[in-house]
């Protein structure tokens, strides 16, 4: 998943408004600005000495190590959030020996997933009722909670419920995160933050397995939760000494039940929660657990379309009061931005996946030795995010820098599809860091895409679609890429491995089919994941080229453009 509408001189901008409610003769008296807390100022006798053009600048944001501190949180927090996403994989083949629940093993994942996903757009609307520190803290509170009850867990259903605790934590961090940098940075900074926050989250991502590979190797799977609670502890203390600067008219005060599920639509939550619960399930489920034309997959299928329609029925009647309002979704740059992200999430989770079961399956790494293979995208990934946002502050706009990412995303995955067995270092290292320069380019273009669009009121709402779109995308790509990649598999070794039963590999894992088949079988096998990894590269390369489309319709915007106030209510 910041808009910070600033202040004009003395008039207040209608750009907020979109382009088809407006009329060429639409004028505006000049007024006097409003302060923070939404009362008047006066304004300056015409005969006084002229006065800075921002003289409340200091007031709206903050600067110095205050500024580099609270990026410094943001971004920390973040980066927890999703390695906590990641890190599981490489522990669970450990847990489950340790609980012997080989039957809950999708649950692990799913469990935080579900909950994350489902939470994720109601926590825009916390944000935007509710003070950001506050609303942070608690979320990072829930985070702590869930992550300390897997730690101590001494069953595997313990686990899961930790999982779904952290889960709820986490879907309120990412975004709040982009909420408060952006209500914290002023506009010619923003982009760069943005830009390193964005950068360094997706470290979590990648490095989880690796993270995870050694705590379970030389420790104990249990710190791979444990690690946590010192992060957030950390976090939540700096964040008590930032004051978070808001400069949203005061909003009203819920002072009865009935204003709280009107102000929340909590209703359009409770038919939007179960319509992604069944539909990730299905993703989960499908192809592993149950075929995917059984009647359980087909059933959750239905389930979550019928819901769907029902709470797209009552979004549209709830209007701008809706949990999603759909004449937010209909703006341009908004659903544009939302393709591109989700887009974006499925080539570059794919890339993450399936480039370490390249090294791990096809080159023989050990999960630690194939985190250290990927550096070289990952390094020049969080290089390029900051670059991208500083070189966007300069030149105003951030549409040129998301094409450039497709194109080069596009590229880079085409590459890497090349892949063989015995692939050179310099072709495998080269590639990796033309694939970090399209990522880094581009991850946080539809972010500043929206920063630029919104106010701040709406900012948290589209902070919300944003994160969702991200998660959402990672899910049914990863799920398309799942299938794909088994099928594969499948296919690839009744060709070149003949006499091995495919559930032995799968079971067996990426590093562990050495052990448990003949050794005149293992370099068909090894044709055979590199084969069917090219094939979710094919996917990774498709879903670059839908970006660049998507990416047109986030417009020529200027990041530059004069500040913006948001009335009272």
């Amino acid at each position: 998943m910041s808009i910070t509408p600033q202040y004009t001189e003395k008039t207040i901008s209608t750009d907020t408004f979109p382009d088809e409610y407006r009329t060429s003769s639409e004028t505006r008296e000049p007024e006097p600005p409003l302060k923070s807390n939404g009362d008047l100022q006066a304004a300056p006798m015409a005969e006084s000495k002229s006065a800075p053009e921002h003289p409340d600048e200091e007031a709206e944001y903050i600067f110095g190590w205050k500024l580099i501190l609270t990026t410094g949180i943001v971004a920390l927090a973040s980066f927890t959030m999703l390695l906590d996403t990641s890190i599981v994989v490489t522990a669970i083949p450990r847990i489950t020996s340790d609980f012997h629940s080989l039957n809950d093993v999708g649950w692990y994942g799913s469990a935080y997933l579900l909950a994350s996903s489902s939470l994720q757009p109601l926590t825009g609307k916390f944000y935007g009722q509710f003070n950001l520190k506050s609303t942070y803290l608690i979320f990072i509170c829930l985070f702590e909670i869930g992550s300390l009850i897997c730690g101590v867990a001494q069953s595997s259903k313990m686990l899961i419920v930790g999982r779904a605790v952290a889960g709820l934590g986490g879907s309120g961090l990412m975004n709040g995160s982009l909420t408060i940098l952006s209500f914290c940075a002023p506009p010619e900074k923003r982009p760069a933050l943005l830009g390193f926050l964005m950068g360094f989250a997706q470290l979590g991502i990648l490095l989880g397995p690796l993270l995870g590979g050694v705590f379970t190797q030389y420790t104990t799977w249990r710190w791979c939760f444990f690690i946590n609670l010192p992060i957030g502890g950390i976090v939540a203390g700096l964040l008590l000494l930032i004051n978070i600067p808001d400069r949203r008219a005061p909003r009203p005060p819920i002072k009865t039940i009935r204003n709280a599920l009107k102000i929340f639509d909590i209703l359009g939550f409770l038919l939007f929660a179960p319509t992604m619960i069944m539909f990730l399930l299905a993703l989960e489920w499908g192809g592993t657990s149950y075929p995917w034309h059984s009647a359980t997959i087909i059933g959750l299928f239905c389930g979550a379309g019928g819901n769907l329609v029902l709470y797209l029925i009552w979004e549209y009647k709830k209007g701008d009061e809706a949990m999603i309002p759909l004449g937010m979704i209909k703006r341009r740059i908004v659903w544009s931005s939302f393709m591109v992200t989700f887009f974006f999430a499925g080539f570059m989770l794919i890339s993450a996946y399936y480039l370490a079961i390249y090294f791990q399956a096809v080159r023989g790494r050990t999960p630690t030795m194939s985190g250290v293979d990927v550096l070289p995208g990952v390094i020049t990934s969080l290089v390029f995010a900051v670059l991208s946002g500083v070189l966007v502050s300069r030149v105003g706009y951030y549409l040129p820098f998301a094409i450039f990412s497709a194109v080069v995303n596009a590229i880079s995955s085409g590459l890497i599809s090349s892949f063989t067995p015995t692939t050179d270092a310099g072709k495998w290292i080269g590639y990796q860091i033309l694939a970090g320069l399209g990522r880094g380019s581009g991850m946080q273009m539809a972010i500043v895409a929206i920063n630029t669009a919104l106010t701040p009121a709406e900012n948290p709402v589209g902070m919300a679609i944003i994160i969702f779109a991200q998660q959402f995308g990672g899910s049914v790509w990863l799920a398309i890429a799942s299938t794909t990649f088994n099928t594969g598999l499948a296919n690839a070794l009744a060709k070149y491995a003949p006499g091995v039963d495919p559930k032995l590999i799968a079971t067996a894992g990426a590093t562990g089919y050495r052990n448990v088949i003949p050794a005149a079988s293992v370099e068909g096998v090894i044709k055979s994941y590199n084969e069917a990894v090219n094939h979710d590269f094919y996917i990774a390369a498709g879903a670059a080229v839908a970006t660049f489309f998507f990416s047109w319709g986030m417009g020529w915007k200027s990041v530059k453009k004069a500040k913006k106030v948001e009335p009272a209510a």
